[in-house]
């Protein structure tokens, strides 16, 4: 590709300054907030008056939306390790404004931390007065988390300390991991290959390519083994000794509480996906089947089925056609927030040596821009991976026009929501006039990535839920025991179609969603909610304007309630049987199929 085309699939950051602005606006951002400090940090008054308080918080929200705690160099300067995290320059000035971040959090502090413990009655008051219903489910998540917090010195040391004692760590192991190159066997030759690259091609429709890609994997994963040990007690034992702290009753609890969502809800969900792992096994027998083989090896599980269609390949460009043509159809405002994203330069799209593994998508405060990340590498996975990401980003940019900066975001329970809804559209797009062959390649595809996000992110929560556990009750966890009980999960939703070959017991080692720790639940929750939207909007294309309704209401209101007003409940168990059981008729669809082709 040449450079003009690499230039326009690549990130332009100008808007963000640069590592020379960054002192001066660091200058400014202290100075506005030590301002609020002044101002706020003397007074009483605010937490006991509604009308007060009003004016506080809309203070601290126009400091919140203009600079954040990093302004736009923090930022920028976190992109750009994304794009490249082996530069030694680029990292020390992430640090920098990471830690003039945590200063600047610190120093306003005490304004959350006092309304937090507002007296129980007071709380009722604020809570019910018209001048703080901008702010309402704000507050109610500050005065839910009250009884976990610490004493205001304590909460600061916390806030210092994150970095070292958990972020640090886990960008060693991501950054470790992502300067590793290895020799792959391909049809051009054997090709020196970055860590993104060779966990791209362990799912080679080209088996010597794939099988010599996975053998480079897990070199690379084994060399790293002691130090992925290392981490991941570390950190583990930070997240112990917090929780300790804060007397939570269970591991997970801080991040439902995080998520605004109930306990109960999300071990409902965990109840219904791996009663329902047959479902997983069924497909994996079938895939099993279709690639002539007895088993599937561990790397093999994704693997497109391309050899049953001539339709191998997609370029990026045939890429953004396929979204163009779904986002018209679903709602014009969507198309225009495509096209200001790539009009901008806000999709990083082909993979480089030092770029991050994967893709995401990624906002700052809600007066920065919405950045993409892509690893793009022409395979149908990809055209799904931009639909799913786009998701995100329509659903950032929605908020963006409805919310305030501390109602702006989303929960992880809902995150994964409009991702998932965009993905299974244009997924409906590519089966438009498909013959069997095509459309059992599509359908399998489309299945490996609802299993993959439902069934194995649960099965992922339930090895993290045992890695808590075991870690807890003997103070320190062996790679080797952490790689059994790995085993152990994965093995659980693949069945007996899957081979847990020698070297997968340390693919945990670059899993970097178990480090945001019990992340991997919102998944399966964003996807079966979105599966109710998704059927809603084929019965009544009206209906899109309830979805963007929901995609627009940010951290305005919590999950259950959100859902609620959609005529949807997401507290009952029964509710989530409804999408698992789509999955298990698209399954069975595929089934037919292969036996019609065969």
């Amino acid at each position: 590709m040449d450079k003009q085309s690499v230039k326009k699939y690549t990130w332009n950051l100008t808007s963000l300054g640069s590592p020379q602005t960054m002192p001066r606006e660091q200058a400014t951002i202290s100075r506005a907030w030590h301002l609020f400090k002044k101002k706020w940090e003397p007074r009483t008054d605010y937490l006991s008056s509604p009308r007060i308080l009003r004016k506080a918080l809309d203070d601290y929200e126009r400091l919140q939306r203009t600079y954040g705690f990093e302004g736009n160099t923090g930022y920028y300067f976190w992109l750009c390790t994304q794009q490249n995290n082996q530069d030694p320059t680029t990292k020390a000035g992430f640090h920098r404004a990471e830690e003039f971040g945590s200063r600047m959090q610190n120093l306003v502090l005490f304004f959350t931390y006092r309304i937090a413990h507002i007296s129980p009655s007071m709380q009722k008051k604020m809570l019910a007065s018209a001048a703080c219903v901008p702010y309402k489910h704000f507050l109610a998540r500050l005065f839910a988390e009250a009884p976990h917090l610490l004493s205001a010195p304590e909460e600061k040391i916390l806030t210092l300390t994150n970095a070292s004692a958990h972020g640090d760590w886990v960008r060693m192991t991501s950054s470790l991991l992502s300067w590793q190159e290895r020799p792959i066997h391909t049809p051009s030759g054997v090709l020196q290959k970055n860590f993104s690259q060779i966990t791209s091609l362990t799912s080679d429709p080209l088996k010597t390519t794939r099988d010599s890609a996975a053998q480079a994997l897990n070199d690379i994963l084994q060399s790293y083994e002691p130090v992925a040990e290392a981490e991941l007690n570390a950190i583990l034992s930070h997240k112990k000794t917090v929780d300790d702290l804060r007397a939570f009753p269970r591991p997970d609890t801080s991040r439902h509480m995080s998520d605004d969502i109930e306990t109960p809800i999300v071990d409902a969900l965990v109840h219904a996906v791996s009663k329902t792992y047959a479902i997983s096994h069924r497909y994996y027998r079938l895939k099993a089947k279709l690639m002539h083989v007895q088993r599937l090896a561990y790397h093999e599980r994704n693997v497109p089925l391309s050899f049953v269609t001539t339709r191998t390949t997609y370029s990026f460009e045939e890429t953004m056609d396929i979204i163009k043509r779904v986002l018209k159809q679903l709602d014009p405002s969507f198309l225009t927030i495509y096209e200001s994203f790539m009009a901008q330069r806000r999709v990083d799209v082909f993979p480089q040596k030092g770029k991050s593994g994967g893709a995401f998508c990624t906002h700052g405060t809600i007066a920065q821009p919405v950045y993409i990340l892509l690893n793009h590498t022409n395979t149908l996975h990809d055209v799904l991976t931009f639909a799913h990401e786009l998701g995100h980003g329509i659903n950032d940019e929605l908020m963006k026009r409805h919310q305030n900066a501390l109602t702006f975001g989303t929960t992880l329970a809902t995150a994964e929501t409009a991702s998932t809804f965009m993905e299974d559209f244009v997924f409906e797009e590519l089966m438009r006039d498909a013959d069997d062959n095509l459309a059992l390649t599509l359908i399998m595809e489309k299945l490996n990535g609802d299993i993959s996000t439902i069934f194995r992110q649960i099965a992922c929560y339930q090895f993290e839920q045992e890695l808590h556990t075991t870690f807890r009750a003997t103070g320190y966890i062996s790679s080797t025991h952490i790689g059994l009980l790995f085993k152990k999960h994965m093995a659980a939703y693949m069945g007996r179609s899957v081979i847990q070959s020698e070297g997968s017991q340390r693919w945990w080692i670059h899993w970097t969603h178990i480090r945001s720790f019990f992340y991997n639940y919102s998944y399966a929750s964003g996807l079966l909610i979105s599966k109710a939207l998704q059927a809603s909007v084929r019965r009544d294309p009206t209906y899109i304007s309830h979805v963007k309704e929901f995609l627009s209401t940010g951290l305005s209101s919590s999950p259950y309630d959100i859902f609620k007003k959609l005529n949807l409940d997401i507290a009952t168990p029964s509710f989530w049987d409804t999408g698992i059981n789509e999955v298990k008729n698209l399954l069975s669809q595929a089934e037919n199929l292969a036996r019609t082709i065969r």
